[in-house]
């Protein structure tokens, strides 16, 4: 998992030259010069990174093979050479570079990790220049610890072309390349970000994006939405170098383990306008604004106590100290309002509901191996009722909550058995097992140690392919031995209708079948799921999304 590379705080004066006990910059390269002949140049040049075997009794520049040129120019006078002091030990050339990418295009760096000082070598001094201004009134930081920026006395960092290069310096500067490539053809950086958040299999709230975001710096404002069945936010930052350190950082990572990756890119908008601060929206510069409920606002106004308010400040919420089904981004805390909704139980909070309520369902056919395989799709389903007085109706628990959600919005209404269920929350909290010696028929089944659960794992990759129920099905675990002919026969036996077979061409072990109706396919998984192919293999079916 990345770190974030820097952290803005609110801007402030800062003069880079008054960080005490530093030594001055020639200072720092004189002794380096000292220390050994090897470090010396012909070239007259500061160097990055050439490896050399330095002598043993200088340890502390090991790493840093340096070349010293002292050709300097008047202190602090405009150069594209930049100075950076007090850096944390462990920081890498890489975090140097982020430091100077929104400036312009980053052509050398140099990092002293012995004297906790760097150099970065820009394209030119308007950009060294741009840099230096800007942390000059806005503090720097690495890994959380404030470092200082300064014009150095050297005009250029060259590297000596008699020894190889340092190899994380390079792949540094050319990972810095690909991102300006990258900003070239995606549009410009913006104050703006418009993040989307990918297979989101948990719950994500905008207080958990402000906790993610500001990791980086100050957020301003917040707004959410959803477009085209998928979650997306608009963030703002006080300045394009904050928003262009959030991007690098966060493009890409996953808020917890292998789901919810944030796709992020530069918003056309300057600036949002927030009307109010809510579940979905918030303006953390006006704290006053209305939530958009008459009701909650008229009450705010009188002052009246015990309200559940969101969280107008983008206070973090405090760590809860509970396991979280996948690893969070960075460290985040998500808050008790996403834990919640995610199905982790915090103390004193209400169990969010897990039980469903199925029916209208065909009498004759259902039974309770059937909706767990159906239900199954969509979560892991831990028990089954069958109501006993009334068999057209039944209960399903599930694991979590957001999976009773992904069950009804594809089930809900779906013909299956020749009639249209209904799938609900049920008023219930859980399904109970029948007590010891009463009669149950069979209508009630414990499946919570089913070795058939699809999403045992966190964050399994089974949550990435939950399509709507479709005529086309996906197989899997197929045995070599067995030939397209022998899968159509068992699924003709089953009673369905096949259309057309496809194995797949660089993967035989998996297949598409398109069957006549989507209620057939629906009777054709719930009979054929872990159907027994050979001595060893059971067969996988899924909906498919794909046609044949």
């Amino acid at each position: 998992m990345k770190r974030p590379f820097s952290e803005y705080p609110p801007a402030g004066p800062s003069s880079p030259n008054t960080l005490p006990d530093e030594e001055d910059e020639d200072e720092v390269m004189l002794k380096i010069e000292r220390g050994s002949d090897e470090l010396l140049s012909q070239t007259g040049a500061v160097s990055n990174g050439s490896v050399m075997s330095p002598a043993p009794n200088h340890a502390d520049n090991n790493n840093d093979a340096k070349k010293v040129k002292l050709d300097t120019k008047n202190p602090g006078a405009p150069s594209r050479v930049i100075h950076i002091r007090n850096i944390p030990n462990e920081v890498t050339e890489a975090e140097i570079v982020h430091l100077g990418i929104p400036f312009g295009k980053v052509t050398n760096v140099l990092v002293l990790k012995g004297k906790n000082q760097a150099f970065l070598e820009m394209s030119d001094e308007v950009a060294a220049t741009t840099m230096v201004n800007y942390f000059t009134n806005c503090t720097a930081q690495l890994r959380g610890r404030a470092v200082y920026v300064q014009f150095s006395n050297h005009k250029e960092l060259k590297t000596d072309q008699n020894h190889s290069n340092n190899p994380s310096a390079q792949a540094a500067l050319q990972a810095a390349q690909a991102l300006v490539n990258q900003t070239d053809t995606q549009g410009g950086p913006n104050t703006v970000l418009r993040v989307i958040v990918e297979h989101m299999i948990y719950p994500v709230t905008l207080d958990v994006l402000y906790q993610i975001f500001s990791r980086v710096g100050k957020v301003l404002k917040i707004v959410t939405f959803t477009k085209n069945n998928t979650f997306q936010a608009l963030i703002q930052y006080p300045d394009v170098v904050t928003a262009q350190a959030a991007k690098m950082t966060l493009d890409g990572q996953n808020i917890y383990n292998a789901c919810c990756t944030l796709r992020i890119e530069y918003s056309k908008l300057s600036n949002l306008n927030v009307k109010y601060n809510n579940d979905k929206s918030r303006d953390y510069t006006n704290p006053n604004l209305p939530t958009g409920d008459p009701a909650l606002d008229s009450a705010l106004a009188i002052g009246a106590p015990n309200l559940n308010l969101p969280n107008r400040t983008g206070e973090n919420a405090s760590a809860t100290g509970m396991p979280f089904t996948g690893m969070p981004l960075a460290g985040v805390t998500p808050t008790a309002a996403a834990l919640g909704a995610a199905g982790i139980r915090l103390p004193g909070q209400p169990s969010p509901n897990c039980v469903l309520l199925v029916s209208n369902l065909n009498e004759e056919m259902v039974t309770p191996d059937a909706l767990f395989t159906l239900f199954g799709v969509y979560g892991d389903v831990l028990r089954v009722k069958i109501l006993f007085n009334k068999k057209d109706n039944a209960l399903v628990q599930m694991s979590e909550p957001h999976q009773t959600q992904l069950a009804i919005s594809h089930l809900d209404k779906m013909k299956t058995w020749g009639k249209q269920i209904r799938v609900t929350l049920s008023k219930h909290q859980t399904v109970q097992l029948p007590k010891e010696g009463q009669p149950d028929a069979g209508l009630t089944k414990d499946y919570t140690n089913s070795p058939l659960h699809r999403f045992k794992k966190p964050g399994s990759k089974n949550y990435q392919n939950i399509y709507p129920p479709s005529a086309t099905l996906h197989l899997s675990n197929i045995p070599p031995t067995v030939d397209e002919e022998q899968i159509k026969d068992a699924f003709t036996h089953a009673g369905a209708s096949v259309k057309a077979f496809k194995f797949f061409p660089k993967d035989r072990k998996m297949a598409l079948i398109q069957l006549g109706s989507v209620e057939e396919a629906i009777a054709a998984l719930i009979k054929m799921h872990n159907f027994q192919l050979s001595d060893s293999s059971h067969l996988r079916v899924s909906f498919s999304k794909s046609t044949i």
